[in-house]
């Protein structure tokens, strides 16, 4: 059977699949499931077209990992075909053990355990069932392969997995903001003493990448907006947990009905391989159709937060600089508890606060580094002249507030700084 199969995406046109094994992994359940998994959760309410999936991204930073191979061989780093194939299996696979709407629920079924880890458990699993060929895959993705450019190909602060997530969100929302010179900073991309650098003619693509970056976290991931809708489905799978350890009776997926009827930590997740297995079985439609169904539901916490949900009904969540003043706060409670005449114990069902924030380029993690002509090494922040790219690295975070829209407006005024 010929597996060399082309790929019609919507952002770069046909996408190759390499190999027979590349095919063989694609095809496989685990990663098919990532073609329920929307990839920017409940961007949709704010972006119609933001309905893309994890699996559209997976291929597309696959092709970029494939993009950024050939640029490297062409200036003479030696990359073997077992080196590529392990580098685009291990992209390919990075995003596996996300759950139904990828970061928003993250550790609402399974409390404490990130993606990433089950990204781990699951590669670990097709290790086996491929007779160990992942191998070198793991090495690379665990970061622990001798050549640290391959991983930071897959993850670092210019990966293929964020140059495709920025290009892909920017092309479903619309946010013309986000859009990246992509194929520029690829083919100024190089290595030396075993590193990803960028050649000091990609400094501005770069640049251009990490506004883009900031730019769509405020405007896309971060909008008001869709924290709100994300902070409801977490409340409301919350109140179905709660009334499912009181033995009240819910409409349930088996793979959702799991996860409602048994406390799951990382301790009994990573203790008990069937809790695994269930949560290979989980997607978006699980967590969707029974958000419908307990729309009717005679719990009126539950019916409300999901009726809202499925209507577009959403609560207001109102953004600061500054915390909001206990004052401000005490208003929201006692109006919310007057509106809704609901006891105090619930109130966290309808008044929510949080802190978000990022940081566009993290140098925690490592650090952009210019190849000069001279072949001197330095960083980004220290080759170019903007000089906002030291102010990109600092985290910025903003206050969040939000409530059911019912109470109407809190007196502004009592806000320190908006």
């Amino acid at each position: 059977m010929n597996k060399k199969k082309i790929i019609n995406d919507p952002v770069y046109g046909f996408v190759t699949i390499p190999s027979g094994f590349i095919y063989d992994i694609i095809q496989h359940p685990f990663l098919q499931r990532l073609r329920y998994i929307k990839q920017v959760s409940m961007t949709h309410l704010v972006y119609p077209g933001a309905l893309h999936t994890r699996f559209q991204h997976v291929i597309g930073a696959m092709h970029l990992m494939g993009l950024a191979i050939e640029t490297l061989r062409g200036k003479e780093v030696e990359i073997s075909e077992e080196e590529e194939e392990a580098a685009l299996a291990a992209i390919l696979l990075h995003d596996v053990g996300h759950g139904p709407f990828s970061h928003s629920l993250e550790h609402t079924l399974v409390e404490g355990v990130s993606h990433e880890i089950i990204s781990a458990l699951l590669m670990d699993k097709l290790n086996t069932e491929f007779d160990g060929r992942l191998n070198l895959a793991i090495t690379i993705f665990n970061n622990k392969y001798h050549r640290k450019f391959l991983h930071q190909l897959v993850s670092g602060q210019l990966d293929t997995d964020r140059m495709d997530y920025l290009n892909r969100d920017s092309f479903f929302t619309g946010v013309s903001e986000g859009v990246i010179s992509f194929d520029r900073i690829i083919k100024m991309l190089n290595v030396k003493d075993n590193e990803l650098v960028v050649e000091s003619k990609g400094i501005y693509s770069v640049e251009k990448f990490l506004i883009a970056r900031r730019l769509m976290y405020w405007q896309v991931y971060l909008h008001k907006t869709v924290i709100t809708a994300e902070q409801m489905m977490i409340k409301a799978l919350a109140r179905a947990k709660e009334l499912s350890n009181q033995g009240v009776s819910l409409f349930a997926t088996p793979a959702l009905a799991h996860f409602l009827k048994n406390q799951i930590n990382k301790e009994t997740f990573l203790e008990d391989e069937s809790h695994l297995s269930w949560f290979t079985r989980l997607d978006d439609t699980d967590i969707m159709s029974a958000i419908k169904i307990w729309a009717s539901h005679e719990d009126p916490i539950l019916s409300l937060l999901c009726s809202k949900i499925v209507h577009r009904e959403l609560f207001r969540t109102e953004m600061s600089k500054t915390p909001f003043s206990a004052e401000y706060l005490e208003e929201i409670k006692e109006r919310v508890l007057k509106t809704f005449d609901v006891e105090e114990k619930d109130l966290g069902y309808f008044l929510y606060e949080q802190v978000v924030g990022n940081s566009a380029y993290d140098t925690s993690i490592n650090s952009i580094r210019v190849l000069e002509k001279n072949g001197r090494l330095c960083d980004i922040a220290e080759a170019s002249d903007l000089s906002n790219i030291e102010a990109l690295a600092k985290r910025v975070e903003k206050y969040a507030v939000t409530y059911p829209k019912e109470i109407g407006y809190v007196n502004v005024e009592m806000l320190e700084d908006c």
